[in-house]
């Protein structure tokens, strides 16, 4: 199962009110493994920063004014995804941009369904709680130190640790079955049979409580279990 992890950095919170994407991160995962893939692209939003809108980032005009427009790099960036599920964190931002990029541009839009939302997944199981990726980072102790400065391609890589750890490990489908062994160990697990006791256990019940039940029983009268079995 092929699953990418992406993470998304804009100049606003809205498409429809001009906001762009400026950079694009991903990372590839194969049944819930990094393969050491990514996807990383820088793009020029074709309009000026809003002012401090990059401070986190330590990006503005002038880095991203060579960086190339996003119609220029879309083809490559569907080409990465393909038909994977999409993993993001809080995915209905992401999608949104994406989508909205990949209209201007006249590419094929990303269906809605593609992603998998690890902000509702994060709410779900820890209700009451923060979600946010640093709250979750601190909460699986992962190591978040270098997220000083916000970038996508780093937030894809520790979401990637986070959504690994929200579905129960790196080994989340993992059952120890006779199945999921080798054909060896299925026979000889198929062969085995609990054998009898060479010796009987040796009874823990004491003669006062064995006059005890028989009281017991006789009260019960002829229909009793125990004495039908007898």
């Amino acid at each position: 199962m092929r699953e990418i992890v992406l993470d998304t950095e804009t100049t606003g919170f809205e498409p429809g009110e001009g906001d762009r994407i400026v950079e694009i991160g991903a990372v590839e995962l194969f049944n819930h493994m990094p393969t050491g893939k990514v996807y990383h692209q820088y793009i020029n939003p074709e309009r000026s920063m809003p002012q401090g809108a990059f401070e986190v980032h330590g990006l503005g005009d002038e880095f991203l004014r060579d960086k190339p427009v996003f119609k220029k790099v879309g083809q490559a960036f569907l080409d990465f995804v393909g038909d994977a599920t999409l993993v993001i964190h809080n995915a209905a931002f992401d999608m949104k941009f994406l989508n909205a990029e990949l209209g201007w541009g006249g590419f094929a839009l990303l269906p809605n369904n593609q992603a998998l939302d690890t902000l509702t997944i994060a709410r779900k199981k820890f209700p009451g709680s923060p979600a946010s990726l640093d709250a979750l980072c601190r909460r699986f102790g992962i190591d978040n130190s270098a997220r000083e400065k916000h970038g996508a391609l780093l937030d894809s890589e520790i979401l990637a640790e986070v959504y690994l750890e929200l579905i129960g490990g790196r080994q989340p489908d993992l059952v120890l079955s006779a199945s999921s062994g080798s054909t060896s160990q299925g026979a000889a697990s198929d062969a085995w049979r609990p054998m009898p006791r060479p010796e009987p256990l040796a009874p823990r019940i004491t003669e006062e409580e064995r006059a005890a039940h028989q009281v017991f029983v006789d009260k019960l009268g002829d229909a009793a279990l125990w004495k039908s079995q007898t």
